[in-house]
């Protein structure tokens, strides 16, 4: 087991996540032998929901909603938006498709996420993730195309 305790708490609530993903496709492809993948998404959809708002209240922080600016709300729901999306067509994937090449390629969105990031965010574009980023693309080929 690695030493957690040097790391950045982003890169270990990053790790975590990783985690949780890597569990919650399986199990959804596994929930999902008698509906379609739009009813699955309405059941985890609205548990998420209920959740989400129980930990708001739990850590009190819906009083923090007081800070959101316009633009806030707009880029939000943006967000929530291309989520839907997103949920969308992966629930559908991951009904007709195998889901172990169905996360491959949702997860591929790093792509897309880090040339956003650069462009849109003016993140900087290290080498290294150059590199990193070729290699997921390289995977992708290989693990989808031959």
């Amino acid at each position: 087991m690695p030493d957690l305790r040097g790391m950045e708490r982003s890169t270990v609530y990053a790790l975590v996540s990783m985690l949780f993903a890597g569990v919650t496709a399986v199990i959804a492809k596994a929930g999902m032998r008698n509906v379609s993948g739009d009813v699955a998404l309405i059941v985890r959809t609205s548990l998420i929901f209920v959740l989400v708002w129980g930990h708001a209240f739990a850590f009190r922080q819906v009083q923090d909603m007081a800070q959101l600016t316009r633009r806030d709300v707009l880029l939000l729901c943006l967000s929530g938006a291309t989520t839907f999306f997103s949920w969308l067509f992966y629930y559908r994937a991951m009904k007709e498709g195998s889901v172990s090449v169905v996360a491959l390629i949702d997860k591929a969105s790093i792509v897309v996420t880090l040339v956003l990031a650069v462009w849109v965010l003016k993140e900087p574009l290290t080498v290294r993730m150059a590199l990193g980023c070729t290699l997921i693309v390289t995977g992708l080929v290989v693990m989808v195309w031959t």
